[in-house]
Order: C-alpha cells, then sequence, then structure tokens
C-alpha cells in the first residue's frame, strides 16, 4: 500500500514538472471506479430464461404442438367441415344458384297470392321438392360442366375447386352424380310425367353443352340457344305450370308471365353472350368459339347491353299501353332505374379498358339485374 502511494506521487510529480494540468489521485480513484460500475452492467447476465418462457406461444400454434404430439388426433373436425363446405359452394356457382331459386320463389309466390284461397300446407312440401330438385339439375349443369373444362377454367377461372386442386375430379363426379340422381328421384316421386320430361330435357341440354363429343358450346349460335332455352323459357314455363298444377288450376298464360317469360328469354341471351366477356383468353388458347373472340370485347358488350336496354324498353312501353294487365307505378319507375344503372356500368366497363376484373364484375352485375327482375315480378 506505502509503494502504491509513492507511485502515485511520483506520478503527480512528473506531470507538475511538464506544465501539465495538476493530478488529483482521489479523484482518478473515483473515476476509474466509475468507470468499472458502468463497465459492470455489459457483463451478461449468467442465467436467463428458457426462451418458451419469455415468448409463449400463441393459442392456436400451441393447439397445433398439441396435435402433432397426439398423432393429429385433435384436429377440429369443424375447421374440415366448414373448409369443404366453402369449397362446396364455390363448386355450385353461386350466382346460377341464386338466379334457380330467386325465380322459383318468384313465380310460385305470383301464382299462389292470385289464388290464396286454394292454399294448403300440403302444397308447401310439395313446392320445396320441386326446389330441391330444380337446384340439384342446376348444380349438376354447372358440376358436369367445371369437370370436362378443368384446363381452360386453369386460365380463365382458376378459383374453382377443381381448377384450383381444392377436390379432385374423382370427388368433382362423386358431387354431380348424387346432383343428377336426387334431382331425378326426386322430380319422378314429385312432378308428373310431363314435367319430368321436361326437366330431362333442360338436364340433356345442359349435358350437350359441355360433353364431347357434342361440346355445343364450342358453337356461338348452340351454346346461348341452350342457355337461353333453359334459363328462359324452360324454367319460367315449367315453375309457373307446376305452381299452378299443385293448386288443381289448369295451365293458363297471363299478360305478366308472358311479360317475363320473353322478358328472360331475351335476358338469358345477353347472360349468354356475355357470359365469355372475361374468359377470351382461355377460350382463345384451348380454340373455343364464342361471341367474344369473334367479335371482341367492346363489341359484344355494347351488343349485350343494347339487347338488355331493349327490353327494358320494352317493360316501360308494355306498361303504358296495358295499364289493366300492369301495375305502371312499380313497372315503370323499377325499369327506368335498372335500364340507367345498365348504362352507367356498360360505361364504367369502357372506362375500365375491358380487363378481366372490369368484365368479371360486369358480367356478375348482369346476374344482379337478373335477381332484381325477379324480385320485382310479384308485385308488377
Amino acid at each position: 500500500m506505502a509503494m502504491a502511494s509513492c507511485l502515485l506521487r511520483t506520478v503527480a510529480a512528473a506531470a507538475a514538472a511538464d506544465g501539465s494540468q495538476s493530478f488529483n489521485p482521489t479523484s482518478y480513484r473515483k473515476r476509474k471506479i466509475a468507470v468499472k460500475t458502468l463497465k459492470s452492467f455489459q457483463i451478461p447476465l449468467p442465467y436467463c430464461s428458457p426462451p418458451h418462457l419469455l415468448n409463449p406461444p400463441l393459442p392456436e400454434v400451441r393447439n397445433q404442438a398439441m396435435a402433432k404430439e397426439n398423432g393429429g388426433s385433435e384436429e377440429p373436425k369443424s375447421q374440415e367441415i366448414w373448409d369443404f363446405a366453402r369449397v362446396l359452394w364455390t363448386f355450385l356457382r353461386p350466382h346460377t344458384f341464386y338466379g334457380t331459386l330467386v325465380a322459383s320463389c318468384s313465380l310460385a309466390v305470383r301464382v299462389w297470392t292470385e289464388n290464396p284461397n286454394l292454399m294448403k300446407w300440403s302444397i308447401l312440401t310439395r313446392a320445396f321438392c320441386g326446389l330441391v330438385e330444380l337446384l340439384c339439375g342446376n348444380s349438376y349443369i354447372v358440376g358436369i360442366n367445371q369437370i370436362y373444362d378443368v384446363e381452360i377454367d386453369k386460365v380463365n377461372k382458376p378459383f374453382l375447386p377443381i381448377a384450383a386442386g381444392r377436390i379432385t375430379r374423382k370427388q368433382a363426379w362423386v358431387l354431380t352424380t348424387s346432383f343428377l340422381v336426387i334431382g331425378l328421384s326426386t322430380a319422378t316421386f314429385n312432378s308428373g310425367p310431363f314435367l319430368s320430361s321436361l326437366y330431362c330435357f333442360a338436364l340433356l341440354l345442359g349435358t350437350l353443352y359441355t360433353v364431347p363429343p357434342f361440346r355445343l358450346k364450342r358453337f356461338p349460335i348452340a351454346a346461348f340457344l341452350c342457355i337461353a332455352l333453359v334459363r328462359g323459357f324452360l324454367v319460367n314455363f315449367g315453375v309457373y305450370y307446376a305452381s299452378r298444377s299443385v293448386l288443381g288450376l289448369p295451365f293458363q298464360w297471363s299478360p305478366p308471365v308472358i311479360f317475363i317469360t320473353t322478358f328472360v328469354t331475351f335476358f338469358g341471351l345477353v347472360i349468354a353472350l356475355t357470359k365469355d366477356l372475361s374468359d377470351i383468353e382461355g377460350d382463345r388458347k384451348y380454340k373455343i368459339i364464342t361471341f367474344a373472340t369473334k367479335l371482341g370485347v367492346r363489341r359484344l358488350a355494347f351488343f349485350g347491353s343494347g339487347i338488355l336496354l331493349l327490353n327494358y324498353v320494352a317493360a316501360i312501353l308494355a306498361a303504358i299501353y296495358m295499364p289493366q294487365a300492369f301495375r305502371q307505378t312499380i313497372l315503370i319507375p323499377t325499369h327506368t332505374i335498372m335500364a340507367i344503372s345498365l348504362i352507367f356500368q356498360t360505361i364504367a366497363l369502357d372506362q375500365a379498358k375491358y380487363t378481366k376484373e372490369a368484365a368479371s364484375s360486369f358480367y356478375m352485375f348482369l346476374w344482379k339485374l337478373f335477381y332484381a327482375e325477379y324480385l320485382v315480378f310479384p308485385f308488377v
């Protein structure tokens, strides 16, 4: 200790001799101790909690880990069911499903509200069975179309279940065949020979539209006639006939039913024409000739909009010149609004330069107009 003090005094004397600042050993020791104290905080901790305690896993991650430890047996079945339901719903092509549902209910409600004294609870059971067979028929047609159009759908509609790999072709066949069997069985036991024959004819047209070697979708005129005939005439005539039949009434055309059948038949033509607006890339690649590939997207969009616009004008004129058959206060303003909205959507499509997304959005808008027509029909 004495040697250390002597050494410090010697250093201080040397510093003073060189003319440097005075040196205070005591302050030096204090600063040195302070520096050592600061450095001591940089020394790693001797113990650290394990990572899994500092960052505990999220609940879903913990559940997945537990499921793996148990061989996956704890995987929730509800999620599997929900995933399958979403795939099935996409497979059914919801916009066509809604179209069949709304059309059937609208026509039946119109007939029953005109004859309320003939209504019975048993009629609702038969009506429900009839609705099931129509929806199964619709599901069969869209299903078989997806089975035979997988390669085209990979380009045009990659979100569809088979094209996206969500279900296999074998699974799609099982679903499609099930819809066909349920639909035919229900039609056989619930409908008479005439309606069952009409139902089978519609299914035949849907099959010929898609299945080789016929594949009528390759021929533009045959393709849109098939769609217009099924979606326009057969559905409206068949549902109206069945709705009167269950009430014990003979078939009889009325101005409103003639109007909706004619209107929707032309609407079906427009849907058949415009359904390929967003599919032109895949159709050209696989040499599917459509009006879109022949005329071009812009011409076809204006042509389809023109037909539908004339349809709305004819509806307004029918209300003006046949006030005894239609409610002018409902038919005229609703169809005027729909016609104006159609014009705006056509302009928006043109301004969007007919991109695939814009063309698809325009086509789905036409389906919304289709639903709106049936929602208005019971009140006109």
